[in-house]
């Protein structure tokens, strides 16, 4: 008897599908999950958690008419299954293959980009005035976490759809979780919620017996009002959506098809605005994950029997800022550690151990962790905010306005900088370096390897003003961390191979480039110099205003765009200094980058070494000393 995946080609095949029949798929994709994500990593705990309530959504919804919006996107991979894309799936976040998120340029199924959490509830908003102002009629469904509701945009937005009253459905997909557990009054909120068995029945029980006091006067009325509110607030739950214009059904099991079925149905005919409270469990269904949901939210290449990673354990940049803060810390009473939601993913999680007191989880809240660290810094205290580069981009005012226009001794790490590989555009930290080079007081470094980091993290503590500190995602160069730590001074930059040729100036990952690329040329007869930058801001202009005196030939690495990076500040030094050398910049384009491997991306945009030898003798073709030599280009031996 073969598959029932194998008859479901698009969300209309569900609706043939008794609820015995959808929980027999909801199996089958459970185990193609497991599977493709094995093979080519993914968010799997969050994917293992919605396969119901996707399920359930496509056999009430008539999609793609109605509209869903998943928030964040990343728990999406059922979705995809099932609407027209499982021959497929074994692509999945592999270049030139599926997104790990939704995509609209991938299916009409996917109605709107998502890769950062909670936006949904404002896009589906929108997406319903416009509906209403067109006149059309179909439904729309946001599909937002409990751990994307702490951020305060989708407070915003459940505060603007109660306003505007138009018909729209929310539905929170609760499990607790974001990618840590979940922090803060909400998540306490929520959790009584879950706890109450019983629950909207209440609310038609309680205003039907207020309605029957006698209204003898108004003073009466006024007093059953109160007494009606009153009431609500202790028993009735949802009463925090419902003060804000919603209707609240729930708390509802996410597992159980058939109550899914029930509620999407009857509420597909309510006026306004609906939100159904859905309770599911991160990792559902495969053992390893549903005992480790937030090592299994975004997880590489795994034994699927055993639930170990396939690649060695290897020392990450990530790991050297976890250790470097628990030693720090150790040593420094006012240091302090502030995250958005990503204790685990930013190596965090020994610090909240060992310094409980010292250690702030504030959700998915980037721009209140930064002001807070301002507050914090400004009693004296030496707070470190770690936040992904792709995230920290929504902090942006709160770093000009609160922290660097009083020049408060705020430490950025900034995690997952430059290409991030297969989590594609939403996540690829390559805007830092040119968001943050022209804040006023604020020093901006990047180091080439782990050991460096280290370095930086101990200099930034003496240079009393902002400092952010960006590095990439993954394991560093192999250095090693030394034991002692050295002071860098601001802002001194390092030769680290000498040439007569051309020059290098490489800043962070874009060293090891520049380095691996010389040693290409060298091959060639063409001896190049390397410069470890270190800072973008401030440049060392002592030294690197020597050494564009000193060649003719100058190119910059980044891993950052192009426009207004690391290279943009060399041009823009160099013509500061009047110095007209021939500068080649290599980084990213001004365009959004897909998904895929860093290496594969490297390879595509000409920033791996042999692409850069490409870029160097393309442009300056003198340089060629010998002929017939080749560049090997990605994948070849």
């Amino acid at each position: 008897m073969g598959r029932i995946l194998d008859t479901i080609d698009s969300p209309s095949d569900l609706k043939n599908l008794k609820v015995p029949q959808l929980e027999e798929l909801a199996g089958e994709i459970r185990e193609i999950l497991v599977n493709t994500v094995a093979e080519n990593g993914g968010h799997l705990a969050a994917n293992l958690g919605v396969v119901e309530l996707t399920l359930a959504l496509h056999h009430v919804l008539d999609t793609p008419r109605d509209k869903i919006i998943w928030d964040v996107g990343h728990q999406c991979y059922t979705h995809k299954v099932i609407t027209g894309r499982k021959n497929e799936i074994h692509t999945l976040r592999r270049f030139k293959g599926l997104s790990g998120f939704p995509k609209v340029e991938e299916s009409i199924y996917d109605v709107f980009n998502t890769g950062h959490s909670s936006t949904s509830i404002s896009a589906a908003l929108g997406m319903a005035l416009a509906r209403d102002l067109q006149r059309e009629r179909f439904r729309i469904v946001a599909v937002i976490g409990d751990g994307a509701l702490t951020g305060g945009m989708a407070f915003e937005a459940l505060n603007h759809a109660g306003h505007q009253g138009c018909d729209l459905t929310v539905v929170l997909n609760d499990n607790e979780m974001s990618i840590s557990r979940n922090v803060g009054a909400l998540s306490t909120y929520l959790s009584n919620l879950r706890s109450d068995p019983a629950y909207f029945r209440r609310k038609a029980e309680i205003e039907s017996w207020v309605q029957r006091i006698p209204g003898i006067g108004p003073n009466i009325v006024r007093v059953a009002e109160k007494l009606k509110d009153s009431l609500k607030y202790l028993i009735v739950p949802g009463m925090l959506f419902e003060e804000l214009g919603f209707t609240y059904i729930g708390p509802i099991d996410g597992h159980n098809l058939q109550d899914l079925i029930t509620v999407l149905g009857k509420t597909g005919g309510m006026k306004g605005p609906v939100l159904i409270h859905v309770i599911t469990q991160k990792g559902r269904g495969y053992e390893p994950a549903l005992a480790k949901p937030d090592e299994f939210h975004g997880i590489g290449p795994f034994n699927v029997d055993t639930g170990l990673p396939l690649k060695p354990a290897s020392v990450t940049y990530t790991q050297v800022f976890g250790d470097f803060m628990v030693q720090r810390a150790s040593q420094d009473p006012r240091v302090v550690a502030i995250t958005a939601a990503m204790t685990s993913g930013t190596g965090l999680s020994d610090f909240a151990r060992r310094f409980p007191d010292r250690f702030f989880d504030v959700g998915i809240c980037e721009q209140h962790a930064v002001t807070l660290a301002a507050g914090m810094a400004r009693m004296g205290l030496r707070p470190v905010v770690a936040i992904y580069s792709t995230f920290l981009q929504r902090a942006y005012d709160q770093i000009v306005h609160d922290v660097c226009l009083q020049n408060l001794p705020v430490v950025f790490a900034v995690d997952r900088a430059g290409l991030v590989g297969e989590d594609g555009p939403t996540h690829h930290g390559v805007f830092d370096l040119s968001y943050l080079r022209h804040v006023p007081n604020l020093v901006v470094m990047a180091p080439s390897d782990e050991n460096e980091l280290a370095d930086m993290l101990y200099s930034a503590f003496s240079y009393d003003m902002p400092v952010a500190v960006r590095y990439p995602r993954g394991s560093g160069e192999g250095v090693g961390v030394k034991k002692e730590r050295k002071l860098i001074h601001l802002p001194q930059a390092r030769i680290i191979r000498e040439g007569r040729n051309m020059l290098f100036l490489g800043i962070g990952r874009g060293v090891g480039l520049a380095l691996r690329a010389a040693e290409i040329l060298q091959e060639q007869g063409i001896e190049a110099s390397v410069v470890d930058a270190r800072f973008v801001k401030p440049l060392d202009r002592e030294l690197l205003g020597s050494l564009l005196r000193q060649f003719e030939r100058v190119v910059t690495v980044e891993d950052n765009v192009l426009h207004g990076g690391f290279g943009s500040a060399v041009l823009e030094m160099a013509a500061d200094l009047r110095r007209h050398c021939n500068i080649l910049r290599v980084g990213v384009p001004d365009r959004f980058i897909e998904h895929g491997s860093v290496d594969a991306l490297f390879d595509e945009l000409g920033m791996d070494a042999s692409g850069i030898v490409a870029k160097v003798m393309e442009t300056w073709p003198e340089l060629t000393r010998t002929g017939g030599w080749r560049i090997l280009r990605f994948g070849e031996k």
